[in-house]
């Protein structure tokens, strides 16, 4: 195991682009949690990751997940979902009885892979209802949650992640700026809108960068390559030139979205090509 957590950072490098400074902070709360350094009767580590959306956050936890837990993916909660007072019995169910989707979620990744721990992520976490965010005083505090069933769930096995565009648009006006002030002026737009006692309790607090022309194309070129692997184990092998991945790249590229539409692009240029070679190819 301690020879995996010493690639962690390097694997997260090739996963994540144009963040570099994000990556040692998070590698270190993991490689705690991992050790079993973390705090007896918390989770093993908690991350509000800020930032315009395309940026990473997301892919982050998707790659540290995977890589730490056996392929496995987070437990993924879009917190826009749970912007009424009648979440809370939504998520952690509305009677006795009741696990709501919280219980149900965290039961099947036990019975999938036997209770081994993993990660909850928690996107956009400013839309949820206040009370929905008093759930997380009691998770972060002694990692366990109370379902209305009076079931207690523990976890103490699981990393924390809540994501949020807090800040974005100051960060996308200041792209002149240095890092480190774009960086102050988010953080303190996130200790405007969230409650002290939650951001407080955030093992670590990121600040995700935006993503310049340079590195999306670096993004591009290993989305390219990411593809063609897939339809080349699909048995379709094709040839991309370097003209094809400038059209992609016009294509993809957004200043506002970041990465987020560059997969798309990458999909269908390359399927497009895929399909009009078979088609292309049968008789009428």
């Amino acid at each position: 195991m301690r020879g995996r957590l010493r690639g962690l950072a390097e694997y997260l490098r090739g996963c994540i682009k144009g963040q570099e400074h994000v990556i040692g902070c998070v590698v270190s709360v993991l490689q705690r949690g991992e050790l079993g350094l973390a705090h007896h009767g918390r989770p093993k580590g908690s991350f509000l990751l800020v930032g315009p959306t395309g940026t990473g956050k997301t892919e982050l936890t998707n790659a540290f997940t995977g890589y730490l837990f056996g392929g496995a993916k987070p437990l993924r909660f879009d917190m826009s979902e749970y912007q009424n007072q009648s979440s809370v019995e939504k998520l952690i169910g509305e009677k006795v009885g009741d696990i709501g989707l919280l219980g149900r979620v965290l039961a099947k990744a036990e019975a999938v892979h036997g209770g081994n721990g993993g990660a909850l992520l928690f996107d956009e976490i400013e839309k949820a209802h206040p009370l929905v965010l008093d759930l997380f005083l009691q998770i972060l505090d002694d990692a366990s949650i109370t379902l209305a069933s009076g079931e207690r769930k523990n976890l103490s096995g699981y990393y924390i992640v809540c994501t949020s565009n807090i800040g974005a648009a100051e960060a996308m006006r200041m792209q002149s700026a240095p890092f480190a002030s774009i960086e102050r002026t988010v953080l303190a737009r996130v200790n405007q809108t969230l409650r002290p006692e939650l951001v407080g309790r955030m093992t670590e607090k990121v600040v995700f960068a935006r993503l310049p022309y340079a590195v999306q194309r670096e993004i591009c070129e290993a989305m390219i390559a990411g593809e063609l692997a897939r339809l080349r184990k699909l048995g379709h092998e094709i040839t991309i030139t370097p003209d094809d991945v400038e059209t992609i790249l016009r294509t993809g590229f957004h200043k506002t979205l970041g990465a987020r539409p560059m997969r798309g692009a990458v999909e269908r240029f390359l399927q497009d090509r895929v399909a009009g070679g078979l088609l292309g190819g049968m008789s009428k």
